[in-house]
């Protein structure tokens, strides 16, 4: 077996995504030396995380409810809040690779060089922070605490130079072009369950 598949075969979802949060530039390092292959990265890192906004946002929807000014509690139906949930989680998986996918096109316009293994792996392990702030979903009150999920954008900015090989002097706008488009694809989902489903996700 390859040093890659050994450092593949080793990664742990806990102890990466705390390692992304504490010092991603190091976290980086490892990454870039290990596999990028889609089914191992969805099954064992994107299948777990994505469950925590999915889990809280229901449980903050449906069981504890939101207060509103008049009205009292208002909470949606178990039913809403199921396939609300649902619905984020598969949209999640839809979100992370249509961002690998537009990361990787856009490669060469910023002198770097498209390769969608590490494309995927820049925008699966970018997604972290924006995740793990779903635990401020059960709690109608601490949801401007999702804002934390930004520091996804700092997370980005240090991986992408070295994942998708773009100049230093360049990656400032691809950095924030990548990251306007996930903004983008994160809230047309927001709004499509919102729509849908009467629930507010992440």
């Amino acid at each position: 077996m390859t040093s890659a598949g050994h450092a593949h075969g080793r990664m742990n979802p806990a102890r990466r995504a705390m390692a992304m949060l504490i010092d991603p530039s190091a976290e980086w390092t490892r990454i870039e030396r290990e596999s990028g292959d889609p089914v191992y990265l969805v099954s064992r890192y994107v299948a777990i995380l994505a469950l925590v906004p999915a889990i809280f946002g229901f449980l903050g929807a449906s069981i504890v409810g939101e207060v509103m000014p008049a009205t009292g509690v208002m909470k949606a139906s178990v039913f809403d809040g199921l396939f609300g949930a649902i619905f984020m989680y598969v949209a999640t998986f839809v979100i992370v690779f249509l961002l690998a996918l537009i990361t990787n096109f856009l490669a060469p316009y910023f002198n770097g060089e498209r390769d969608f293994d590490a494309a995927l792996k820049l925008t699966v392990y970018s997604f972290t922070p924006v995740w793990l702030a779903g635990v401020f979903l059960i709690m109608p009150g601490l949801r401007f605490l999702v804002l934390t999920g930004f520091y996804g954008l700092y997370v980005l900015w240090t991986g992408l130079p070295r994942l998708m090989k773009a100049p230093p002097s360049r990656a400032r706008s691809y950095v924030l072009i990548v990251a306007a488009c996930g903004f983008a694809l994160i809230l047309a989902a927001i709004v499509t369950q919102r729509v849908v489903f009467g629930t507010r996700g992440i």
